[in-house]
């Protein structure tokens, strides 16, 4: 079928926005008295919808996206400004240009590539010194994003990704953004968030970064009761001819009401024209699609598709074509959503999503119109933050009323928490628990001897005797693996030790650690206990650090790879030079001293700040408290 271009849209500007030189005026007028904010990569304008519908007004909005700067332009009021962010100039020229403005809130989604170990220490250098790398500029822009924090200083920030950020690098990224707004005086919190729960008719969960330097506080609203089925989406909008190779759908259609449509579909008519529907097109359809199309249902796998219509490879594209279902939310609306629409199949139409029911499902009302051709909308709806979502979250940043932020800012209670678990770890790692915790100069093969042997069933007093026999030892010599061996107090054991035997008088090896794990092979959990030995930044997850964290936020345990059990753990690790040895510390209070059944809460050093603690806790604790 051969290419084809929509028409292009031309918007006209919304009537409040203004331009650079015209925004003192602005401020002077349209913004007077308003509670401002600054939406940076904003795009079409998902997060700067939500925003205003919590209150905010929207002074300047940027983006390097010419057409979807058009659309922000055309809907909403103040500075729709073409920059890039990675530019420091660019980012002085932001800042010099809304100076004149009191901005309350920061927000955004700018991209967060993930790091590996290896850049780390780079990244850091980046977060301080606001520098910028020739190579790679999108692994910057959250830097940039801070660095704009930093320097408008607003009282509330608002950052929204996607959820693999977090995941790519063991939150990395995030935690150091955490870190520089607490040194910065934000109380912060991270939530993963089903964008479902706040009526978005979709599959989506996001990762939501909020901050505070009024109170530290974040509460959110409770969920909604019942979700918006696709049905209650786009259920009343108008069915489309379908013709295989001819057009489908167009910009201007008839709109007629259903007798009892939706409460999502009567807010999504809000401000549209009565009688019309705008943008409800899409791509017309090949007559082998079709023929697809109409064969199939929302439970059918692309490897059930005819063989002889198939033009992909079923082993490679196991879910290349995806029908929807009436009853059930859609599946995540996404940029590729510009490219092809086979995810996004109607569920009784055989064709995929117009730009209108895209739209919908992301949660622009009818009203919201999109600059550019329809390639150009679909993008621009595939990339934007749900406005229900970035509303909901919006909500929380609220001012309360009568709080002022402290001058000197806020001492956030998770830093606190940090504070006690470093200075404790701190102190055990000078004692017996030596080789549980990473050093301030960590020994490699003390890692290693850990590594293969932490899967064993030993009393502490037994693996104490064990390590003994290394703790003087920066190098496995044919002395020390014999003083190992000798040691091992039973054959299992005796086995794992004996992994160690290639490293034996290897002198040169153990300068370098990553020469370590090629020799060993070692299990990815003990490739993991090995490199937080060792002094690599990294998320250690397993039940005993999600119970810490669990009970400290006073939920359940959540061992899902997207849940809040591994955000709830970022806050206690935190970032900078001593996150290898809170994370340490977390595994060693896990196994030891908050165990599942009959915790020592009593030894506990943050039993102070746990919420369960008088739940949980056994008798000599509560003797102890009554005491002091």
């Amino acid at each position: 079928m051969p290419l084809e271009r929509s028409d292009y849209l031309k918007l006209d500007p919304h009537k409040n926005s203004c331009t650079p030189e015209g925004f003192p005026e602005w401020l002077a007028t349209f913004g007077e008295g308003k509670r401002l904010a600054v939406d940076l990569f904003s795009g079409a304008g998902g997060l700067t919808f939500g925003l205003e519908k919590a209150g905010w007004t929207v002074a300047a909005a940027v983006d390097f996206d010419e057409r979807a700067l058009e659309t922000h332009a055309a809907n909403f009021p103040g500075m729709s400004l073409h920059m890039d962010l990675g530019d420091p100039s660019e980012r002085d020229r932001l800042v010099e240009l809304v100076g004149p403005a009191k901005i309350d809130l920061v927000a955004g989604g700018p991209p967060c590539q993930p790091f590996s170990r290896a850049g780390r220490s780079k990244i850091r250098h980046l977060v301080k010194k606001h520098n910028r790398d020739p190579l790679d500029r999108r692994k910057e822009l959250w830097v940039a994003y801070l660095d704009v924090v930093k320097r408008l200083r607003p009282r509330v920030v608002l950052m929204e990704n996607v959820p693999d950020m977090g995941l790519g690098d063991d939150f990395f990224v995030i935690r150091l953004i955490e870190d520089e707004l607490e040194e910065l005086g934000y109380a912060t919190q991270v939530r993963l968030v089903d964008a479902w729960n706040y009526g978005v008719p979709q599959h989506r969960k996001r990762l939501i970064l909020l901050a505070r330097n009024d109170v530290d506080s974040f509460a959110w609203r409770d969920p909604d009761a019942k979700r918006t089925s696709l049905r209650d989406a786009i259920g009343d909008l108008p069915k489309l001819d379908v013709v295989p190779l001819e057009r489908v759908g167009s910009r201007k259609l008839d709109y007629r009401s259903p007798r009892q449509p939706s409460a999502f579909a009567k807010t999504m008519r809000e401000g549209a024209e009565k009688g019309l529907v705008w943008d409800h097109m899409t791509r017309r359809v090949r007559e082998d699609d079709f023929e697809i199309f109409t064969e199939m249902d929302s439970k059918t796998l692309y490897s059930e598709i005819d063989e002889g219509l198939r033009r992909y490879k079923a082993n490679h594209f196991t879910d290349k074509y995806k029908k929807l279902d009436w009853a059930d939310l859609s599946r995540t609306i996404t940029a590729h959503i510009a490219k092809d629409g086979y995810w996004y199949i109607h569920p009784d139409q055989s064709r995929t999503l117009t730009v209108r029911e895209a739209a919908r499902l992301q949660t622009f009302p009818d009203r919201f119109r999109f600059a550019g051709t329809r390639s150009d909308a679909f993008r621009q709806i595939g990339n934007a933050v749900p406005p229900l979502l970035g509303e909901a979250a919006a909500e929380v940043l609220k001012p309360l009323e009568g709080v002022q932020s402290p001058s000197d800012g806020l001492r956030p209670h998770w830093r606190e928490v940090r504070q006690t678990l470093t200075d404790w770890a701190d102190r055990r790692r000078g004692g017996v628990d030596w080789y549980q915790l990473p050093g301030a100069k960590p020994v490699v093969l003390h890692a290693a001897v850990m590594a293969v042997v932490s899967m064993s069933k030993m009393k502490p007093t037994v693996l104490a005797g064990l390590m003994a026999t290394v703790r003087k030892a920066k190098r496995l010599t044919s002395p020390v693996f014999g003083r190992l061996v000798e040691a091992a107090p039973t054959d299992a054991v005796r086995a794992r030790i004996d992994r160690l035997a290639p490293l034996v008088d290897q002198p040169l090896i153990w300068n370098k650690p990553e020469s370590v794990l090629d020799k060993l092979a070692l299990k990815p959990s003990e490739e993991a206990l090995y490199r937080l030995l060792s002094g690599d930044d990294l998320m250690l997850v397993g039940h005993g650090t999600l119970r810490v964290a669990a009970r400290l936020n006073n939920t359940e345990v959540d061992r899902n790879r997207l849940s809040d059990g591994r955000v709830h753990l970022v806050k206690l690790v935190g970032a900078g030079d001593d996150a290898p040895l809170r994370m340490a510390a977390l595994r060693l209070i896990g196994a030891e001293l908050c165990r599942e059944k009959q915790p020592v809460c009593s030894e506990c050093p943050l039993a102070a700040y746990c919420p369960r603690k008088d739940v949980l806790s056994d008798d000599l604790f509560t003797l102890v408290g009554t005491e002091d």
